[in-house]
């Protein structure tokens, strides 16, 4: 083989090893940009999943944003519990509700009478508790914007009419009609005085929103199993097969009297 025959060949070896060179630089580049990609694919959809995870069971975020704001003269710890009757009563009810719950509207319907009798002759008083079970287990806000309302009320000195009217016109539990501010604010008219300026602010600012949050968490803290839970003296008279709105009262007179 000449030496010509034998250069040409070297150089197209040379050239085909540089042009090898080329495609593994290439490849390598490729494979590069792959795997960048799929960092900033994953990453990306780390920061999206992180975004649902931290947005999982948040509203509109008023529920727990913000100051704690008690409605005017609530009492007890953390000023949680909305009072009505007199404090000198010998026999204090505690009353945990929910505005969409329909235990709770049975409980209001059957006792109501003897509780506002008991209240009215200063012989009981009774704490409102109120709680966000239903929104938890249905959806919605119903059961907190409806419990905002109602310490809105009790700010306005209307709390008991307010009560009974929620209860009164509480939407079928899978309907959040309490949701509507515009709901809440319409069956306020239904108490002389209630609807104001200064009430439709605080029903629509969710002025007491934080505070609802709260005394829902306070529900759960005491390990309660459902609403109604309607404590006397301490003791769960709710799970009792036996009370009645006349034993109750028995309970309580015969309280008054000793």
């Amino acid at each position: 083989m000449s030496d010509k025959n034998r250069e040409g060949k070297r150089t197209a070896r040379e050239r085909l090893a540089v042009e090898r060179e080329k495609q593994k630089a290439a490849e390598k580049r490729r494979r590069a940009l792959i795997v960048g990609a799929s960092v900033v694919g994953v990453l990306g959809l780390a920061a999206v999943i992180g975004v649902v995870a931290a947005n999982v069971g948040k509203d509109d975020g008023s529920e727990s944003s913000g100051p704690v704001v008690a409605p005017s003269g609530a009492q007890g710890k953390d000023a949680l519990a909305i009072p009505v009757g007199k404090d000198s009563a010998k026999s204090t009810l505690t009353v945990w509700e929910d505005f969409r719950c329909p235990a709770c509207k049975a409980f209001e319907t059957a006792y109501r009478p003897t509780i506002h009798e008991l209240t009215e002759a200063g012989q009981l008083k009774v704490e409102y508790r109120l709680v966000t079970l239903i929104d938890g287990n249905m959806g919605g806000t119903g059961s907190r914007n409806a419990a905002n309302a109602a310490a809105c009320a009790q700010d306005a000195g209307k709390f008991p009419a307010y009560h009974d009217v929620l209860f009164d016109k509480q939407p079928q539990e899978t309907d959040d009609a309490y949701a509507k501010n515009d709901k809440l604010i319409e069956l306020a008219g239904k108490v002389d005085g209630l609807d104001t300026p200064a009430f439709r602010k605080c029903v629509e600012d969710g002025t007491h929103n934080s505070w609802v949050a709260k005394s829902h968490e306070a529900f759960n803290k005491g390990g309660f199993s459902g609403t109604p839970t309607v404590l006397l003296g301490g003791k769960n008279i709710y799970q009792d097969r036996t009370m009645t709105p006349a034993k109750l009262k028995e309970m309580v007179q015969k309280a008054a009297e000793g």
